[in-house]
């Protein structure tokens, strides 16, 4: 399992647009970056999805999981639209390895955190920022059409955005649901599922650095 997890981001280079938007009707378009926003996170981000997974493990139950969220699809946003518009122009070997740790962040609070800490959605908030500089760097390589530029963008993150939710709704009704409650679940959870992450997270840590 922790092969395939350090793997599987090379799967990104499948993301690719393969159709002629010259030939799309507006609402087309308008889906089209949606699915890309979607793929984008489900399957191909795994870097993103153990992002959202790592803010879910620790508070497992919708509310305090769906506030972080929140802050994490603000800031993304703004980095996102920034980036694309030209305004920032963030160097994608720099993004990328800041991108790993955050990650590696989480999950090592994860493990020694007892309980979700009030600063935890500024910090989530932070790493939002970084992420939706990555975001843009995909979105970038895939183009947006000048006819629909602002459209495009919002449907990208729309579909961005649908993506987090999913995961975070798989993962709360697979594990959040049944085990949130439960004593052990700290100990048999968590923090297994933590030092996977992080040590997926440390590697590509050291692969966006050193190998990139």
């Amino acid at each position: 399992m922790l092969l395939a997890l350090l793997l599987a981001p090379q799967l990104a280079s499948a993301h690719v647009l393969d159709v002629d938007l010259s030939k799309l009707s507006r609402t087309d378009i308008v889906w089209t970056y949606i699915k890309l926003g979607y793929t984008h996170i489900l399957p191909l981000g795994l870097d993103h999805i153990l992002f959202v997974l790592s803010i879910f493990f620790l508070e497992p139950r919708l509310k305090p999981v769906l506030l972080q969220a929140t802050a994490f699809t603000v800031a993304h946003s703004i980095t996102l639209g920034l980036a694309i518009y030209g305004f920032i122009n963030p160097p994608a070997d720099i993004i990328e390895p800041i991108i790993a740790l955050s990650i590696l962040f989480v999950a090592i609070e994860n493990i020694f955190a007892d309980r979700l800490n009030p600063w935890r959605v500024a910090i989530v908030f932070g790493f939002g920022l970084i992420h939706g500089m990555g975001f843009a760097s995909a979105l970038t390589s895939l183009g947006l059409p000048r006819s629909m530029f602002f459209e495009s963008l919002i449907s990208f993150n729309v579909g961005v955005e649908l993506g987090q939710v999913s995961v975070i709704l798989l993962a709360w009704l697979f594990i959040g649901y049944w085990f949130a409650d439960k004593p052990w679940y700290k100990q048999r959870v968590v923090v297994p599922a933590s030092v996977i992450i992080g040590l997926v997270a440390a590697y590509w840590t050291v692969e966006r650095v050193f190998f990139v």
